[in-house]
């Protein structure tokens, strides 16, 4: 890693001596990564949209899709077919289309994010569906009175698409569309949420939107008019010139502040909750006041992106104490009747990443060589950049390894091997550390979670992809790295244990049992036979159903999971735990496996097992020899700080059976 003098945050240095992984898996990624951006994409003159290649998180993500719906197996062109197919349809967005006059004019100037939840017109001409969370970024191409009526119209179209719709404008609105300089005129942008769908009159095939409350419209400070609008109307007035005699009055304020945070949503009160968000804004003097949004109104919040300005005409203010809100403060502002809201974006920075001729050979628009002349062969690439300077790693072109961690990096993915994992006793959260290892080191991940441990088994050993993962450094300069349960783009899956993986000759390679090795970090999958189960080795055993772990009986009565560290009753599964030697033409080894796993191999359930007689139960395993079976093996050892590991109870028994599939 290399320092920049241009930038707070470290460049990304990926070096000629970055590994390379022998896995099947990753490499399918690379492989599909290459066929998706052929080398001749380097030479496009644009570089536009329709030119990018995937990032490698996006192609994981997808062919993983593939592999939890066909758990049966998939084979290689399925698999690029979808991505393709996948990716076309994401790049469609931005495809060269005849649009609406006027609108690629403006979209020279769009540099912000893409706001969740946003949908095209031409995807509601497509599925002649609009859901009320949709988000749509419009653009005004005319206003119109519908004719022998007193009701406005207004014609948008977006950046995306080539059709154009009609608006129903609310009658809160009407002042601002009745003058020839009214601010809802052609070419002003706008977001609209909560809005419904509705077929045009006489059967035209034409669609038209509803009248919705809830229409933000967009200010750009560089243009003058709209910079004596925020002069004239909202800077006047902060938050600290609030009169509570003024408010009785029956006075009205207009703010401009910028969004520091915008809350979850709420239920609030006992008998008859009431869904409620809280935003955060700041004003030019450093003041906080809490906006509120209350039922129906809370959509609105999906338009509002942390450190973008909102200008608020005519808010409703509430008395918090009178209202019950459970503030300590005096005076909250709530969306009102008579509010309407202008907002000037958030534009999203870049930070230029520089990255080695080894990791761009795929080939990227995102890439571009900066010195070529001198045999540098250095590219660099731009992603975007908030407002507290992080860097959004989720469309990173390459693989991220744990060496490439950095301070300010957020949407980060991982691949890795669990080495160490146990839940944090300092906190009354649920909060777990896990440690992963790749091929450059290995980090402690700190995953938080809404209520308790809800990702299934995993265990030491199991390969994982992560996403959504964030990077910090704390007042003791350590790095600490994050992810949330409910962070959009946050997921975590267990490679080791998918079924498709084993019934996909293309996401696997097959291993004898005596290439396995303590020294690697990867899950081999082998062609096996049972080559002898012995009966003092099969017992039962109670797990935690949630994490899959171990639970003990307390002498008071209790039924504790030592990992989740927590009373599990009603939570817990009658299950096997198995030790069996497996064989092929190369040797013999002795493995453990539990749970699912172990009824796979032993093709029975616990309570049917154990109803049996033993001298049956005996009789049945011995049938099993030599069945064979493709299996999923991973390394177990490294069991440091794991409390009531199965494994524990014989030091010898080193590997794990994580997953198995009857051969025909």
């Amino acid at each position: 890693m290399a320092s920049s003098s241009s930038h707070s945050h470290p460049v990304l240095i990926h070096d000629e001596h970055q590994p390379e992984s022998d896995d099947a898996f990753l490499g399918f990624v690379d492989y599909a990564r290459s066929v998706l951006a052929p080398e001749e994409m380097n030479d496009s003159d644009g570089g536009g949209e329709d030119s990018e290649a995937p990032s490698w998180s996006w192609i994981v993500s997808r062919i993983l899709k593939t592999c939890i719906a066909y758990s049966s197996g998939v084979t290689a062109a399925i698999l690029l077919s979808d991505i393709f197919q996948a990716w076309n349809e994401l790049r469609r967005i931005g495809t060269s289309r005849r649009r609406p006059g006027g609108i690629d004019l403006l979209k020279k100037k769009y540099k912000r994010t893409r706001l969740h939840n946003t949908v095209t017109i031409d995807s509601i001409y497509e599925k002649n569906f609009l859901s009320t969370n949709s988000i749509l970024e419009a653009i005004v191409l005319d206003t119109f009175i519908l004719p022998g009526t007193n009701i406005y119209m207004l014609k948008l179209g977006d950046r995306w698409s080539s059709n154009t719709v009609d608006l129903y404008l609310h009658r809160r609105y009407y002042d601002l569309v009745q003058c020839d300089y009214g601010i809802l005129r052609k070419g002003r942008e706008i977001f609209l949420t909560g809005c419904c769908l509705r077929s045009a009159f006489g059967g035209s095939g034409c669609l038209r939107l509803l009248p919705t409350e809830y229409l933000v419209i967009l200010l750009d400070e560089d243009e003058d008019e709209d910079a004596m609008l925020l002069g004239a109307q909202f800077c006047s007035e902060t938050f600290s010139s609030i009169s509570h005699d003024a408010v009785n009055n029956g006075v009205s304020y207009s703010f401009y502040a910028r969004i520091e945070s915008v809350g979850s949503v709420e239920n609030h009160g006992k008998s008859s909750p009431v869904k409620r968000k809280e935003i955060t804004l700041v004003d030019n003097d450093g003041i906080k006041k809490k906006f509120f949004l209350w039922g129906d109104q809370v959509v609105l919040a999906n338009v509002f992106s942390v450190g973008s300005m909102l200008a608020l005409d005519r808010p409703f203010i509430a008395q918090a104490v009178d209202g019950g809100m459970e503030t300590s403060e005096e005076i909250c502002l709530e969306y009102g009747s008579a509010t309407q809201l202008y907002m000037v974006p958030f534009v999203q920075q870049e930070e230029q990443l520089f990255v080695a001729p080894t990791q761009n050979r795929l080939g990227s628009s995102l890439v571009s060589a900066i010195d070529q002349t001198q045999g540098l062969k250095v590219s660099q690439v731009a992603l975007p950049c908030d407002s507290q300077g992080s860097v959004d790693f989720s469309n990173y072109p390459f693989r991220t390894f744990v060496a490439n961690l950095r301070d300010k990096m957020t949407g980060i993915s991982l691949c890795g091997v669990v080495t160490n994992m146990f839940r944090e006793t300092n906190t009354t959260e649920a909060v777990f550390s896990l440690t992963i290892e790749d091929a450059t080191g290995a980090v402690v991940v700190k995953l938080h979670f809404v209520k308790s441990w809800s990702l299934g088994r995993l265990g030491i050993g199991h390969t994982i992809y992560i996403t959504g993962l964030t990077c910090s450094v704390k007042k003791e300069k350590q790095l600490e790295v994050t992810w949330f349960e409910n962070d959009a783009g946050a997921s975590l899956i267990n490679l080791s244990c998918l079924a498709a993986v084993l019934n996909s000759s293309c996401l696997h390679k097959l291993y004898h049992l005596s290439d396995l090795s303590l020294q690697s970090n990867i899950t081999y999958i082998c062609s096996v036979r049972l080559d002898k189960i012995d009966y003092h080795h099969l017992t039962s055993r109670f797990f935690h159903t949630l994490c899959g772990q171990l639970v003990n009986e307390s002498s008071d009565g209790f039924v504790t999971c030592n990992f989740c560290r927590c009373t599990c009753e009603g939570e817990i599964i009658l299950s096997f735990h198995l030790e069996v030697t497996l064989a092929d033409e190369s040797g013999s080894i002795l493995v453990w496996c539990t749970g699912q796993t172990a009824a796979e191999l032993l093709q029975i359930s616990t309570d049917e097992f154990f109803e049996l007689p033993e001298d049956e139960q005996a009789m049945y395993l011995y049938t099993l020899q030599n069945e064979r079976f493709t299996v999923a093996i991973v390394n177990s050892s490294r069991l440091t700080d794991v409390v009531d590991h199965p494994s524990q109870e014989n030091g010898s028994v080193r590997w794990e059976i994580v997953r198995a599939l009857k051969s025909e």
